[in-house]
């Protein structure tokens, strides 16, 4: 067997065995992978004209992100990332970096501004010395100019879209709705995106905080409903996740790039209460999958890994759409995909089972 060929196999973790050097849905589907970074996150996005959008990087342990990402990429047909998007300065979003450019080259690079704490310098220093003279800052409003897709960015550097986009409007649920206090700084920075194609809406806000979501959905909300949500700071909802926001949006399907031991089944911490003026602060849920599963037209929920901090059955999805199942040793990596088509259609998989459903864009 040819060396280059062995050295290829060597980085692909087993669930990636079966990939195929070409995917034939890109020509008429968006495809997307939610890549197991174990309550990390990556996302990538090919759109039909085959060019190519990966959201964050996960972790640098051991490489083992860089690597998923890279198997994920081959399984897709791709050569390149063409639009690498990193959120905030985070270990678990921009830690896998430097070892994905190694393996696969990198076009362009979009983020944030410069402003950081020294605890998040490495990770900031990382992308900077990674992204170069390739490097865009953004700005709520700016395009990620992936051919075939509409990717607006909605927030940055703690700033938020100005306008109401179509769909949106005045939002009901803001009346006495509980808010929270921000949490640190760098979750508040982060580059959060809607990506439209024909009927099909995603939204993605990363670690965007409770507060910064009622900004977004409270008087008004700005961003309409979405067909598909990937939740807040992993699923935990100890920060994220208000209800005026989540019921604002309307999610059909809802993806949570959780791990094992991080993101959802972490107990909400109440940060410290700002009552609205009235003094009425309504209920909330405070079990993150109820919170999800409770909001008005939710269709299907997926998870990453099934939450060994609370392992209720009832606190988790069903079987069938849980990617990891088990905290182990051995490698793991299984991913969830989703196949779009523009009229609004798309199907969901589970790379763990071959479990697939579909849906159809409101």
């Amino acid at each position: 067997m040819p060396i280059l060929l062995l050295l290829a196999l060597s980085l692909v973790c087993a669930p990636f065995a079966g990939a195929q050097p070409n995917n034939p849905e890109a020509t008429n589907n968006v495809v997307m992978y939610w890549i197991d970074a174990e309550g990390g996150a990556a996302t990538l996005i090919v759109s039909p004209s085959g060019e190519s959008l990966l959201i964050d990087t996960g972790f640098d342990t051991d490489d083992r992100d860089a690597k998923r990402i890279f198997a994920a990429a081959q399984m897709a047909g791709l050569k390149r990332i063409d639009y690498l998007v990193i959120s905030h300065y985070h270990r678990d979003h921009v830690g896998g970096l430097a070892a994905l450019s190694k393996l696969i080259p990198i076009g362009k690079f979009y983020g944030r501004g410069d402003l950081i704490e020294p605890e998040n310098q490495k990770w900031y220093d990382s992308f900077r010395n990674t992204a170069g003279a390739n490097r865009t800052v953004v700005k709520p409003g700016d395009k990620i100019p992936i051919k075939g897709l509409d990717v607006m960015v909605v927030s940055s550097d703690q700033q938020l879209l100005t306008t109401t986009l179509k769909g949106g409007g005045p939002n009901p649920l803001c009346a006495n709705a509980l808010n929270k206090s921000a949490v640190a700084p760098e979750n508040q920075r982060t580059v959060g995106v809607l990506m439209t194609y024909g009927k099909f809406k995603y939204l993605n806000l990363i670690d965007l905080d409770w507060s910064k979501e009622m900004e977004l959905a409270c008087p008004v909300n700005r961003l309409g409903t979405v067909t598909l949500y990937q939740t807040g700071r992993h699923g935990s909802f100890d920060g994220a996740g208000a209800p005026a926001f989540l019921g604002a949006i309307r999610p059909q399907v809802v993806v949570v790039n959780n791990g094992p031991r991080k993101g959802m089944g972490q107990v909400d911490k109440g940060l410290e209460l700002i009552p609205p003026a009235s003094g009425q602060i309504a209920p909330y849920e405070k079990t993150a999958y109820l919170r999800i599963a409770k909001n008005p037209g939710i269709e299907g929920i997926w998870q990453g890994h099934k939450s060994l901090l609370d392992p209720d059955p009832a606190h988790n999805t069903s079987p069938d759409m849980i990617a990891n199942m088990e905290e182990t040793a051995e490698c793991k990596g299984n991913w969830i995909k989703a196949s779009v088509a523009r009229d609004g259609k798309f199907t969901m998989t589970n790379g763990r089972n071959g479990f697939s459903k579909s849906y159809m864009a409101r």
